[in-house]
């Protein structure tokens, strides 16, 4: 989920702590447990300073080690801690766990939206996104809202978080109903497919997908049960020249590979050398691609530049490589 959902869930559940007597007994408490809930809500995305870092580094391993079951048991530790040591009176035990509800609640909402985590390694690396909530739901933010001021104005909080949330669970068991039967539509259409990367949007009945069987990739709209094609490659693997084994190995694309599941790639020759373009098929925005890995190289197959990241724009995406070229 993006920052401020993160934000609102956590003050959210400083809310609900209001349930517990060993919370709602001390004003101290209180304020220790909302502290707590909203730090450890947005303790697992701490990895975003990695940007500062360069875009391959942070595609690399955002959502990755602080999003994995070590930190999940590590955050709320480390925080309940922190704040324990300003307030050594409170109840140690209570505040460790709303630390590790709000830390969990954190990495379980992230799974189901279409960016996904790898929320179990270091026992299996793989990124888990189940395509069933939009990274910014507008009914999840905008239900906190409403809960504040009722809130605000005389209702009590643990209460009115309590109804919230389990108002959420049938949404979410609703969403994912109506994402199993994008997918069963897409699968019935196309026997052979061997995956179906779905995408949810702002809008409940439009889904964004890429079908993939052995033969092609097709990347499709799901709306009112109707599936739109938009684009139809064919699935080709990577090959195995030494051009793109050599562009392959940086970083930029190594980062992008080890981060996307379903893309097409493009090779041609240029006036210094090769480029080696990977894009992205999942997110697909009026009719650009824009989350993509290029990589420039000269005759003798060293490179000259590389980028991967967000781009809405070829004008855009030629800063971003002249700014990266490596000097000579």
């Amino acid at each position: 989920m993006d920052t401020g959902t993160h934000v609102v869930m956590g003050v959210g559940l400083g809310g609900l702590a209001t349930l517990d007597p060993n919370v709602t007994q001390d004003p101290v408490m209180m304020q220790a447990v909302m502290i707590a809930t909203i730090v450890g809500s947005q303790a697992p995305d701490f990895d975003t300073v990695l940007k500062f870092k360069n875009n391959a580094v942070y595609i690399r391993n955002h959502r990755g080690p602080t999003h994995s079951i070590p930190a999940v048991l590590m955050w709320p530790i480390l925080i309940s801690a922190v704040i324990y040591g300003f307030v050594p009176d409170i109840n140690l035990l209570h505040l460790w766990l709303w630390t590790f509800l709000a830390v969990f609640l954190h990495v379980f909402v992230d799974i189901f939206n279409a960016y996904g985590t790898q929320a179990l390694s270091p026992f299996n690396k793989r990124w888990i996104a189940l395509g069933v909530i939009n990274i910014f739901d507008p009914l999840i933010f905008l239900s906190h809202i409403a809960a504040f001021i009722l809130w605000r104005y005389g209702a009590h909080p643990g209460w009115t978080f309590l109804i919230l949330y389990i108002l959420l669970i049938f949404y979410y068991v609703w969403r994912i109903r109506a994402r199993n039967k994008v997918v069963t539509h897409a699968r019935r259409l196309h026997p052979s497919t061997t995956h179906v990367f779905i995408s949810p949007t702002f809008q409940w009945n439009k889904w964004h997908l890429v079908i993939r069987t052995p033969e092609m990739l097709h990347v499709a709209e799901s709306k009112d049960h109707q599936i739109r094609y938009f684009e139809s490659y064919e699935f080709e693997p990577i090959p195995g020249d030494e051009i793109t084994q050599a562009a392959i190995k940086d970083d930029n694309l190594s980062a992008f590979l080890s981060f996307s599941p379903t893309y097409r790639w493009i090779m041609r020759k240029t006036e210094d050398g090769y480029e080696v373009k990977f894009i992205d098929l999942r997110y697909r925005t009026k009719g650009y691609y824009p989350f993509v890995a290029v990589v420039r190289l000269n005759q003798d197959l060293e490179i000259l530049t590389s980028y991967t990241g967000w781009i809405y724009s070829d004008e855009t995406l030629e800063k971003k490589l002249k700014q990266g070229r490596v000097s000579t």
